[in-house]
Order: C-alpha cells, then structure tokens, then sequence
C-alpha cells in the first residue's frame, strides 16, 4: 500500500473545522468507496461523531488515563499492548471509515509515558488507510507533542470576519512557533457571503497564509444542525458541500 495520505484540521471553536472534515469525508464517501479513511478527532468538544452520524463509547483519553492505573492492567501484560488493546475498543469501525476520538483534557500527572504509546499505536494505526483525518482542538496540542506528525496538508479554518482571519493568523504562528512541519498550511474561510473573501484580503495577506478556498453561508447546514442530522448526509446541490469538493479535487483528494 503507497503512503497514507493526513490532512489536519485546525483553527478557533466555531470556525467550521468539524463540518469542513465533516464534507471532505463526504467527497472521499462518494467518490473513493474503495478508499480506507481513518478519522482522529483531536478536539476536547468532540462532536465529529455527531456530525458523522456515529456512536461513540469511549475515548482515547480514557485508554490513557487506565494505563496509569496499574491495577486496571492485567497481569503480566505490558502496557503497550494493553494501550492497543484499550484503543482498539475504542476505535469506532464502519465499512469506510473509521474513527478514534481523543476526549477530554488530560487529568494532573505525568503523561509522557502514555503519550508515547498512543504515538506508536498511532503510527502503527494509520499504515492501514489511505487517508488519515486529524481535527485539531485551536492549541494544536497533539501535533505539538509530535503525537501525529507526517502531514501533507494544514487546513486553518477561519469564518467570514477580520477578527477571525486574525485569530486563524495566531493559529499559523502556533504552527510556526512549535515547529509542526507540513508539506503545505492554507487558510479555508467560511459562511462567506457575497465578496467577503474580497473584503477580507488585506487581513488575509497579514496571516501569510495561502488561501485554499472559501465556502458558503448553506441553508442546508443550518437546517442540518437545527434538526440535528448528520452533515454527511448533506444532498448534492449543497453549496458548501459543492465548494468543499473543488477544495478537495485541488488537494487531489
């Protein structure tokens, strides 16, 4: 199998990282059915298993948090094999994609030991896909910790406003300033409206961000939310839906 392909998610809460992962997932659904897709929700609010329309059970910070308990591992079994046993309970698997979310903040005490299993477990995890899905919580924590590394593409997300531009600008100097290499980091805008990404360009050339593409304000998605379905059900004559495929055809998804 030739190299997965990873593509992180990142930028403030509420800038549409979830339902940007959430549409390019739907693009590789209807055109890549014989594609395998890993998905790993890094965010602390997680809800990409909302919008994907799948169950959840249990979280990956729930593995960790066992192994530092040694009465939760058996006897004799070496806690990385114990990790892959936990994470393995925790990956949720479906006929095209699968999806392991990383839960909430880590508890007091020292989790560089457990950091470093779920790494090699990860490592291990994603040779199995061509693609690997990674939405960010705004710190970029684990891409930090060098938890998930290897990315092709960065995609900041920012909504139609100066001050989110600046905050997406802050998010790209997090990149910069912790050393997270990618082989390419763009800025997506989105619920753009008529001439915003226009109006919008002096603070956009201030982040130094390439601007990838923009998407629009969709009535489908505020109907979707409101009635709390899965945007992976989005129909095709979504606009977002429509400028999230041109995304993904110039990422050659």
């Amino acid at each position: 199998m030739a190299k997965e392909k990873l593509i992180a998610v990142a930028g403030k809460g509420g800038t549409g990282k979830t339902t940007l992962t959430a549409l390019l997932l739907r693009h590789l659904m209807s055109r890549s059915k014989d594609k395998a897709i890993l998905v790993v929700d890094a965010d602390p609010n997680a809800n990409l298993n909302e919008v994907l329309g799948l169950e959840l059970e249990e979280t990956m910070s729930e593995a960790l948090e066992a192994t530092k308990d040694p009465r939760k591992v058996p006897s004799g079994m070496p806690k990385g094999m114990f990790m892959e046993m936990r994470a393995s309970q925790a990956l949720v698997e479906t006929d095209q994609i699968d999806l392991l979310v990383m839960g909430n903040p880590e508890g007091p005490g020292c989790y560089c030991y457990p950091n470093d299993l779920l790494r090699l477990y990860l490592e291990k995890l994603r040779t199995n896909y061509d693609y690997v899905f990674v939405d960010n919580e705004a710190g970029l924590e684990h891409l930090s910790r060098r938890i998930i590394d290897d990315i092709d593409y960065i995609l900041v997300t920012s909504d139609a406003t100066a001050r989110g531009i600046r905050s997406a600008g802050r998010v790209y100097d997090i990149i910069k300033g912790v050393n997270i290499e990618a082989r390419k980091i763009n800025l997506v805008i989105t619920k753009t409206q008529n001439g915003a990404a226009e109006a919008l360009e002096k603070e956009i050339a201030k982040t130094g961000l390439e601007l990838m593409g923009t998407i629009p304000l969709d009535k489908y998605i505020v109907e979707f939310d409101l009635e709390d379905k899965p945007l992976i059900d989005l129909p095709d004559d979504s606009p977002a839906l429509q400028a999230v495929e041109k995304i993904a055809r110039d990422m050659e998804l």
